[in-house]
């Protein structure tokens, strides 16, 4: 799945970069947009994954604490409830505007 959302960024971000329009430049020198925005969060929803599956690892081990095992899985858990939040109303979006009449 992050294969496919990263070869949308990087299409997306093909098209910005494509024909910019006067005017249309970031505002005070931000040079974030939404694919790099999206790209963020995808590296932040990664990270959150690798903590908690290195928590796990180690407490199956039995080298790491309770209390860092459950907040390191519980944050990955919301984070990757977030992200497919974000999916299915981008989602949902795209149905709505492609059943508007032209």
């Amino acid at each position: 799945m992050l294969a496919k959302i990263s070869g949308a960024v990087g299409a997306y971000t093909k098209a910005l970069s494509g024909g910019a329009k006067p005017g249309m430049e970031p505002r005070g020198g931000q040079e974030q947009n939404f694919a790099g925005a999206l790209a963020g969060s995808l590296d932040k929803l990664r990270g959150a994954l690798e903590a908690g599956e290195t928590a796990s690892t180690a407490a199956v081990s039995g080298k790491a604490d309770l209390t860092h095992l459950v907040t390191a899985v519980s944050n990955a858990e919301l984070t990757l409830q977030t992200v497919v939040g974000v999916r299915d109303r981008a989602i949902q979006a795209y149905q709505e505007i492609s059943r508007m009449p032209i």
